[in-house]
């Protein structure tokens, strides 16, 4: 009994990716999740990816069964325009051997007569010209000259290949639902800064009507308090139309029922995710990988056209009342057929085979270089949203002490209403660029995991 044991780098990588994972996926809204599964079930290209991936284990069972036999049932009825005898001479010389054989099995001397009431047999038939017959035949494929193994293994390689196609298929889906669900909560976050800001300007507008009244402030100032509101109903607009477009986008990838969509609370709180560890080999190079050994099989077994091949024939007639004189009741018998010149057809097509992979090997080459890069630039993303998310906090905090400085000093008359929607605008944009820096934070963690190929959902 040998117990084989996983090195210590090995397990330390895999249990990192795992804890990676499963952290990334608690952070995910369940309503998101939910969502992301409706997605891959409702996913016409990895559907079509599974249907490929079936049409190559169909390709392995066709290979496995070429070395059962095929057994055959025959049957037929012929009607001939006359029978088939042989000619008068021939059937002459048949009569008369039967007359010397008789006479010799009866004494009767060579150059005597022979008697009179004896009976001849009739010469038969070389064949009655009704044939009725009934046969079974099997051929039974003992040696393939290595081509129906080399074809399993290359759709063996094709359908992992197809597989692996359908799980990055499935990453890109979760990550546009992600990207989609995002955008709405970053449109629902930026309702409610102009909630905020509706709540303020009304406040405002009770200052401004209490100074008209009291002669400290013109109508003029209204007109501003007006053109703010107006502008905010603006912005209101654009949210609701913005809410419609991104409902119609997710009820498109996911199936899911407008209405409930329509009751969704997105909101944008930033991935914990420190020290993700790179996985050994995304999706996209393990089909890469396997769509290239499935070319190299597929060259060998055009390759294996020239080895001899064995098989075996086998043939019985169930009626044998119509077979002619020359068909046998039964036979079995082994062939060889050896293909020792085809016009180079297939050495070319093996030939094309092996370029096609190296045209896999130089695109699996060319992903690796860029699934570098992607890390690199999504790594930078990443630290780079941290960095702004920190800088906005404070922008936040400026602009709070600044609107809460001027409106002080409005309401003493010491500076005019234009400072103070100045610094309420400011307040709202930096509300806004929070959660823009949150979506830019979430998005730059998606793709870091995804390019490290341990994206989870």
């Amino acid at each position: 009994m040998q117990i084989k044991l996983f090195s210590t780098g090995r397990v330390f990588l895999f249990f990192s990716l795992f804890m990676t994972s499963l952290v990334f996926s608690q952070q995910l809204d369940p309503e998101l999740k939910k969502l992301i599964n409706k997605g891959l079930e409702k996913s016409h290209s990895v559907q079509i990816k599974n249907f490929e991936a079936a049409q190559a284990r169909i390709d392995q069972t066709k290979a496995k069964s070429v070395f059962l036999p095929k057994v055959t049932f025959n049957g037929s009825y012929t009607r001939l325009d006359d029978d088939i005898t042989f000619d008068d001479n021939t059937q002459n010389l048949l009569l008369a051997t039967q007359k010397l054989l008789i006479k010799e099995a009866t004494g009767i001397p060579f150059n005597s007569a022979f008697p009179d009431g004896i009976p001849l047999e009739a010469v038969p038939n070389l064949q009655n010209k009704d044939i009725l017959k009934s046969s079974v035949d099997v051929d039974w494929v003992l040696f393939s000259g290595l081509e129906a193994s080399n074809a399993f293994k290359a759709s063996k390689s094709k359908e992992a290949s197809l597989n692996y196609l359908a799980l990055a298929e499935k990453d890109k889906i979760a990550l546009n639902i992600i990207e989609t669900y995002d955008k709405l909560a970053l449109v629902y976050a930026s309702k409610k800064v102009l909630t905020t800001s509706e709540n303020y300007l009304k406040e405002q507008e009770f200052y401004v009507k209490k100074a008209i009244e009291n002669g400290l402030a013109t109508p003029i100032s209204r007109k501003k308090i007006e053109l703010a509101q107006l502008q905010l109903a603006g912005k209101l607009l654009e949210f609701n139309q913005n809410k419609k477009l991104l409902i119609e986008v997710l009820h498109q990838l996911t199936n899911e029922n407008k209405e409930t969509l329509k009751l969704l609370e997105p909101n944008l709180q930033p991935f914990a995710v420190e020290g993700a560890a790179q996985s050994e080999k995304r999706n996209e190079i393990k089909a890469l990988e396997e769509a290239e050994k499935a070319t190299l099989f597929k060259s060998k077994m055009e390759k294996s056209n020239f080895i001899p091949k064995l098989a075996l024939k086998g043939h019985y007639e169930f009626l044998e009342n119509d077979l002619s004189l020359f068909d046998p009741r039964w036979y079995v018998g082994v062939g060889i057929k050896w293909n020792v010149f085809d016009a180079n057809e297939s050495r070319l097509k093996s030939q094309q085979s092996l370029i096609e992979g190296q045209k896999y090997r130089q695109q699996l080459e060319e992903a690796d270089e860029m699934i570098a890069l992607s890390v690199v630039k999504a790594q930078l993303a990443y630290e780079a949203a941290l960095q702004n998310t920190e800088m906005i906090q404070k922008e936040i905090e400026l602009a709070e002490e600044t609107y809460q400085m001027v409106d002080k000093q409005y309401r003493n008359a010491l500076t005019s209403i234009k400072e103070v929607l100045d610094a309420l605008n400011e307040v709202e944009k930096a509300h806004f660029k929070l959660q823009q820096s949150y979506f830019e934070q979430r998005r730059a963690v998606v793709n870091l995991l995804f390019a490290k190929g341990v994206l989870t959902y």
